[in-house]
């Protein structure tokens, strides 16, 4: 395929994606969700500007997210009406409904009364739920988040008796307002607690609530342009942010002192074998040992190269999904609450990606000398999206069965399977094409011999396991400090925006990746066990099996995450993370030992 008719084709599938992702977004919604700019966001006196209800659910569960009037608030004159929204917005749980707040620009409000009604029964057993549960809401206004409590519980101690839980729901809300201009700077929100409902069992006579709320303006000199540095100062304790930087430190200062003793235990270790080996001693030649002895079988393919190379092909394209993700946020797209700019960013970098793994895995599976390039195509475009596709049907089908937001609507599914039908699967197609006809052949210092060597009884230590733990326990240290802060974001409520930090960590964890990898392998080969691509793989994607233990210790110890959805959602979501890591760095630690291996025999004589 011409490089003319490549870009050709890439170009029609950015243009696929770009639309799908769009699809469902109507011009009107669009013109009041776009990105901050000068042209958006003026507004004069007593312009009506629109407080959107995005999501409701408890605050310690935040993938359990419902709807703002699955709890029973005043709803809209009119009834209530929703916002399109891009996919990146759906599939972050976001349902934009209209509010009866008139939040009318720098126009005050005192103590205005959206409705009065009384509680039924039922309606009572919902906000007494959401009140024990400590659920929380979230709103837009002018594209600035704000959050809010639905009540309080509070814990009577009465003298003979046990102690009584009292549910408070807050029936007022004070907005406070921050302008400059005609532009919307800042909003806040309070609510008054002596204008709360008791809505304890205990009470036993008919409740009636008054929802009432009051908007203050205040105006501010701070710049539209500066308005989000508030969130993005917000996350930065300042003791905090010392602590951080001081634990990432010191954990790159150790990893790299402790790679920097192997390295150079490593580096003489090869300088002596290679003073050996290079002499002309024909007695040397009869009494060979070490990794020269496999010499004849150290190139030797390994066993299921389809799977192996699907695997190397998708760890591949990971990688630099990762990397261009890392790009992104570096120049400032993944601004504090972007709603669903992670999301859509990740939707079509995986899809424009697919080539560089049909065509990675294609190449390798050649130059093996494989035969069956077909299946190994079609399993390379299932290898991760099968497994993350199942994980996906069986959450999206609990989210359905709570009624929670973050099951995808029908729609929104089927635009994700349309960029899958006619991008990914499309572009992994030609990328595995275009491998397939590459001509080139696989390097080998050393000629293959015909039969394998018998690999000598290793110690148990020196078996796979025991080797994978060796090999992902110090990448995973480089990383671990670092690890609390993205799940407290990822599934917490706090904001991530150090990605500087982040990218540093990322490329110590590749290198120390490869190295660690690089090591094991010379201590394999060093005991006459040729057999180390796939060990390599294991050794290198190992690192994920230590992020997935660590999921266990943060969910139970670090979070108060509960519950059989919140349950399902974290350990699931994070299985098929981990399996992506372990790709990536499987294929980090292959390609890093590959070169390796190449390098010591290609600098010896072997016939």
């Amino acid at each position: 395929m011409s490089s003319s008719r490549r870009l050709a084709l890439l170009s029609v599938c950015t243009l696929l994606i770009t639309s799908c992702l769009a699809l469902d977004e109507s011009p009107l919604s669009a013109a009041s969700r776009q990105l901050l700019s000068e042209k958006d966001h003026k507004y004069k006196r007593d312009d009506s500007v629109p407080l959107w209800a995005s999501k409701a659910g408890p605050f310690s569960n935040p993938s359990e997210t419902y709807e703002y009037f699955s709890l029973p608030f005043c709803a809209p004159e009119g009834g209530v009406k929703y916002k399109t929204l891009g996919m990146g917005e759906v599939v972050d749980a976001n349902r934009m409904a209209s509010t009866p707040y008139m939040l009318n620009f720098n126009s005050d409000r005192t103590n205005a009364v959206i409705c009065e009604t009384p509680l039924s029964q039922d309606n009572l057993v919902k906000f007494r739920k959401a009140v024990k549960d400590d659920w929380y809401y979230q709103m837009y206004y002018d594209d600035l988040p704000v959050w809010s409590f639905v009540g309080h519980v509070e814990k009577e101690f009465k003298a003979g008796s046990a102690a009584e839980f009292k549910y408070y729901l807050f029936t007022h809300v004070n907005f406070h307002i921050k302008y400059n201009e005609d532009r919307v700077i800042e909003i806040n929100v309070e609510t008054d607690p002596s204008l709360s409902v008791d809505i304890s069992e205990s009470v036993k006579t008919a409740i009636t609530a008054k929802f009432t709320y009051s908007v203050k303006w205040i105006p501010t000199p701070t710049t539209f342009e500066r308005r989000l540095q508030r969130y993005e100062k917000f996350p930065l304790d300042p003791v905090h942010l010392e602590i951080h930087w001081f634990s990432i430190i010191n954990s790159c200062v150790t990893v790299l002192l402790l790679t920097g003793f192997l390295a150079t235990i490593l580096m003489r270790v090869l300088k002596a074998d290679f003073v050996k080996y290079s002499k002309d001693d024909p007695a040397m030649d009869e009494e060979e040992s070490g990794w020269k002895y496999v010499h004849g079988d150290v190139f030797r393919y390994p066993p299921m190269k389809n799977l192996f190379t699907a695997f190397v092909g998708t760890g591949t394209q990971v990688f630099y999904l990762s990397f261009f993700v890392f790009m992104l946020a570096l120049v400032g797209v993944f601004y504090p609450y972007n709603r669903g700019a992670m999301y859509t960013a990740l939707i079509a970098l995986y899809a424009l990606t697919a080539c560089i793994a049909g065509y990675v895995s294609a190449s390798y599976y050649r130059q093996m000398e494989g035969e069956l390039w077909v299946r190994n195509i079609l399993l390379t475009c299932g290898i991760y999206s099968g497994p993350f596709l199942a994980v996906f049907a069986f959450l999206n089908t609990v989210a359905i069965a709570y009624r929670s937001t973050a099951a995808l609507p029908f729609g929104t599914i089927v635009i994700i399977i349309i960029i899958w039908a006619l991008v990914t699967i499309p572009l992994t197609v030609f990328g595995g094409i275009a491998g397939k006809n590459n001509r080139s052949e696989f390097f080998a210092p050393c000629r293959t011999n015909k039969y394998p060597r018998e690999i000598p009884q290793l110690p148990w230590y020196r078996t796979a396991i025991p080797q994978m733990i060796m090999a992902g326990f110090l990448p995973f240290s480089a990383i671990y400090v670092e690890l609390y802060y993205i799940f407290a974001s990822t599934w917490g409520h706090k904001v991530y925006i150090i990605w500087p930090i982040l990218f540093i960590v990322y490329i110590i964890l590749i290198i120390v990746t490869a190295f660690i990898t690089i090591a094991l392998t010379y201590f394999q080969l060093a005991v006459e066990d040729h057999q180390w691509w796939w060990r390599s793989f294991l050794c290198g994607g190992s690192t994920g099996v230590f992020v997935y233990g660590y999921c266990f210790y943060y969910f139970f110890a670090r979070s108060n995450m509960s519950g059989f959805m919140q349950t399902s959602f974290f350990f699931g979501y994070m299985a098929m993370v981990c399996f992506a890591f372990f790709l990536m760095l499987g294929t980090v630690g292959w390609r890093a030992s590959l070169t390796f291996v190449r390098h010591i025999y290609r600098a010896i004589k072997c016939e």
